[in-house]
């Protein structure tokens, strides 16, 4: 028995629901866009206004306050997901982003300008994941993986030309009308989101029975065979909620210990015991339980998002810094190095989108990790005189390749492995786990580096030793990704 075609209203229905989800994508490409300028765009122009505001010794705290706020802002917008959907920590994120960006443009204490920072930095991470929870509730299964890949290279733009473009207007105006521009460009943006999110059409399903036919069982994931050796971690990660007190404290300890490297005093030294007393105490409470130990499923997942991306973005971080100080590398052949990163991420993330259904997500953070494991030895090797200066320049491209294999697909995972009521959650576990993460991997890699420097070691070994602690979270999120897989 053949079904009945299609009438003409529902193939208009059914293009009315392509436009909105069109619309709905758009609208959050150009919020996440925005946001990474936000993020990315002010950060050459930093030490301007810190020394405009007399406020150098706390440059430190300014320009790492922004990471910090973001696991509040993660965890915030997560927990408010789960209880009231994605449109109202979305609508409230954007509306955040507009007014902090005017606070820091009418910064007159160093002070006030930390301050806009961090709600910038709280801002960010509630659209990071409202947007990211609202995509797993609305979207269809093949709309999804290529929603969430278009979300992750939006941050690539920005971090190329955002830093340049902000250091031309900073040089020909002022540090302030950064920080003004970027406000007046998010207004037009965030109107379209608020008025996306007070209509519901763009979430009705594309994918809608034939009439006359039963409803389809659509296939849900099959529970992973649980390993006798260790308790029900997915029954564990719905015992508890983390609370917005928890992840207010997580972020203020994090800031505690970037202000700890502002100083050498023991004031410094005491704020920063506090603040690693605090990240010990009270971080296990913002992540699943069974994360240190990479439990199957979620907490694997969330794991193995911090493994990556404190391994890229350190890299990130310390390869520039190799070509411009010790390799003496003109500043353009750098810039050049971030143009192909980001063309590697876009390219690799735009793939494995293109993979979905073909290649199991598990095996592709796999290949991802071996792939950045890869990138960090090129880096080491590049440290050696007799190789040509741009040899860790290629790290970065091909890093970014690992990255944009990798990221998408632990995003998709961990919502495969959270029911729709906890996604809000996963998404901002996830979040959270980035930026300790970055914090935690970059933390770690410079201590190693001022250690060899410390020895009166040249520079080129102390870069060596820190591209080489870099293998080590990449190893272990190639070998720790079955843990992560869905059936």
């Amino acid at each position: 028995m053949t079904a009945p075609a299609p009438t003409r209203t529902e193939g208009a229905e059914e293009r009315l629901f392509s436009r909105a989800y069109a619309a709905a994508t758009i609208s959050f490409a150009a919020v996440m866009f925005l946001t990474g300028f936000a993020a990315l765009a002010v950060v050459p122009m930093l030490p301007m206004a810190a020394r405009e505001l007399d406020g150098v010794p706390l440059y430190p705290l300014v320009a790492g306050c922004f990471v910090a706020a973001s696991l509040f802002g993660g965890v915030l917008g997560g927990d408010w997901a789960d209880r009231a959907g994605a449109a109202r920590p979305l609508a409230a994120g954007v509306v955040l982003a507009v007014v902090t960006l005017v606070v820091s443009a009418t910064s007159t204490t160093i002070w006030q300008l930390a301050v806009g920072r961090f709600l910038d930095g709280v801002a960010a991470g509630m659209i990071a994941v409202a947007i990211n929870t609202a995509i797993a509730h609305a979207y269809p299964d093949r709309l999804r993986a290529r929603a969430l890949a278009l979300m992750s290279t939006c941050w690539i733009i920005p971090s190329l030309a955002g830093p340049p473009l902000a250091g031309l207007v900073a040089a020909w105006w002022s540090w302030r009308v950064v920080f003004f521009g970027l406000a007046a460009l998010t207004v037009i943006p965030s109107l379209a989101v608020v008025v996306l999110l007070r209509s519901r059409s763009w979430q009705a399903p594309l994918e809608k029975p034939e009439p006359g036919l039963p409803e389809p069982d659509l296939p849900k994931p099959d529970p992973v065979e649980p390993d006798p050796s260790e308790p029900d971690s997915s029954a564990a990660g719905r015992a508890s909620r983390p609370t917005l007190v928890v992840a207010a404290v997580v972020s203020v300890g994090a800031a505690m210990g970037q202000y700890a490297v502002s100083g050498w005093d023991v004031r410094h030294l005491l704020c920063g015991v506090a603040g690693l007393a605090l990240l010990a105490v009270f971080v296990p409470r913002l992540l699943p339980p069974g994360t240190w130990r990479a439990a199957r499923g979620l907490p694997a997942a969330v794991l193995l998002r911090g493994l990556t991306s404190g391994a890229y973005f350190t890299l990130e971080a310390f390869v520039p810094l190799l070509l411009t100080t010790a390799r003496r590398v003109p500043p353009v052949q750098t810039g050049l190095a971030f143009t192909g990163a980001a063309i590697a991420w876009a390219g690799s993330s735009w793939l494995q989108g293109r993979l979905q259904g073909r290649v199991s997500r598990h095996r592709m953070v796999t290949a991802g990790a071996l792939v950045m494991g890869a990138a960090v030895a090129i880096a080491a090797v590049g440290t050696l005189p007799g190789l040509p200066a741009l040899t860790a320049a290629g790290a970065m491209v091909l890093a970014a390749v690992g990255m944009g294999m990798a990221a998408p697909s632990l995003t998709l995972l961990s919502l495969t492995h959270s029911p729709p009521d906890r996604q809000g959650y996963a998404s901002s576990a996830m979040q959270t786990s980035q930026n300790l993460g970055q914090m935690a991997v970059m933390g770690v890699a410079a201590a190693v580096f001022n250690l060899f420097l410390g020895f009166g070691s040249a520079d080129l070994p102390a870069y060596a030793a820190a591209f080489g602690l870099l293998l080590v979270p990449s190893v272990l999120a190639a070998s720790l990704a079955v843990r992560a897989r869905s059936a």
